[in-house]
Formats: C-alpha cells, structure tokens, sequence
C-alpha cells in the first residue's frame, strides 16, 4: 500500500498546486485587465500594464490569455467585468499587522470572504488607518542574484532613485519610492539586468520577530486568505528569521 499512499499525496499536493496555479494566473490576468483599463492598451505609454504583462510571463500565462486580457480591459473584446480596488485592515496572530488588498466586482463578497478567513485563523479586523499608517507604499523590483554582486545593482540602480538594496539570499530586493519604480525597472532593463517582478508594495516601517509557532500561524492566514479570488496582495510586518523557516519548512 505504501507505493499507492505515496501516489496518492503526491497526486493531491500537485492538486493544491494547479490550484494554487489556477488562482494565480486568475489573479495575474485581472490585474492585466485592470492596469488595460485604467491605462489604456499602449504599452510602451501604460507601464503598469507592462509590469502586470511582464509578471504574468514570468509565471507562464500563456499569451493568448494575456492578450484577451488586454483587449477585454480596452473595450476591444466583450466580457470584462468592472473591478474595484478595496483595501481591509485588520490583525493577525501576535499582533501582525495585514494589510489586505481585494480587487473584485463583488464588494459583499470580497468583504465576507476577508472576515472569514481571518475570524477562522486568529485575525481580527481593524478599522480603516489604524493599520495601514504602520506601512510605506514603495516600488519593490526583485532581481535573480546569478552572477550579480549587491554592488553591481546598486551601481545600476542609485541614479534612477533606488533607496536600499537588500540580499534576500536567492535574489536582491530593491526598495524605492513608488513613483521612482518605472525608473529603476528601465535602469535594470537597460544595463541587461533580468528581474523578476516590479510592483508598488506597501512596506513595514517595523516588523514583529516570529517564533516557529508564530510563523506557522501567520501563514496560515495567508493562506486562507489568498484563496479568495477577491484577494489580490496580502501585506504583513512580521519578520522570520532563517532558523524558523528552516524548522516551519521541516
């Protein structure tokens, strides 16, 4: 039996990864067709919709997806629905602070579905401001390290408004304020500097240091509630140090 049991979890957790997959191209394309529509089609003069364009690629949607999504924001294709940007507050396990962003056509939903995943894991919601002044909104550019040194970038990217360089261990992460993030981007791209992803964050100013106990807590609710359609991004300010990750990844 042990043969087929194994057969079994791998076949469930490739599930819960396609699904995971499903969402997130679901989610990708929406911002497409929202940065279309708030931007126009032209992507050389909409650099949002390039980003969102750009990230949907790097995740493997495949490009007929993309450009219906482009076309259906435009006007230039039927069936685009009409979303809406709504940010919640609210308060995770140990007193984290979660910043939830929703973009949905169905407000009531959005709202249940934020309230339920968080009252189910441990959360509770704030009322507006009383969370959100505990973050910054920035533009955050990930770059693959490869061969890149910290100094490499930040010779790269100080010019173009970059404030920090930071080594998250696998890639560097580059801070700036959210109106410097197509600058930066278009130093990188111009230096032949390949990045990830490109968005406006919101950033802690502080962090809440979590235990194994803590971390596994917090992702928890993350989790539940990325699995909302309606849920965009989720923002957080705590902060695990690598021993704890190790031991929650275990």
């Amino acid at each position: 039996m042990s043969g087929h049991s194994k057969w079994a979890t791998t076949k469930h957790k490739k599930a819960v990864i396609d699904a995971k997959r499903g969402k997130l191209f679901a989610k990708l394309i929406k911002n497409i067709e929202v940065a279309a529509r708030m931007g126009g089609v032209d992507i050389e003069g909409n650099p949002t919709l390039y980003d969102a364009i750009q990230k949907a690629k790097k995740q493997s949607v495949p490009n007929k997806n993309i450009d219906s999504a482009v076309k259906r924001g435009g006007g230039l294709e039927a069936g685009g629905a009409d979303y809406e940007t709504i940010m919640y507050e609210g308060y995770g396990p140990n007193g984290v602070a979660v910043l939830i962003e929703c973009l949905t056509d169905n407000r009531n939903r959005a709202a249940s579905d934020v309230r339920v995943a968080m009252t189910r894991n441990g959360g509770s919601m704030a009322d507006p401001g009383s969370v959100s002044y505990l973050f910054n909104r920035k533009g955050v550019v990930i770059v693959p390290k490869g061969e890149l040194s910290e100094d490499d970038v930040l010779e790269v990217v100080l010019d173009a408004g970059a404030e920090e360089v930071n080594d998250l261990g696998e890639s560097f992460e580059i801070l700036s304020e959210a109106t410097d993030l197509v600058a930066v981007r278009t130093a990188l791209q111009d230096a032949g500097i390949d990045y990830d992803s490109a968005d406006a964050n919101f950033v802690p100013t502080m962090q809440v240091e979590l235990d194994e106990e803590g971390a596994k807590k917090i992702f928890k609710l993350i989790d539940a509630l990325e699995d909302s359609d309606d849920v965009q991004n989720v923002f957080a300010n705590f902060d695990v140090s690598d021993e704890v990750m190790e031991k929650v990844d275990a």
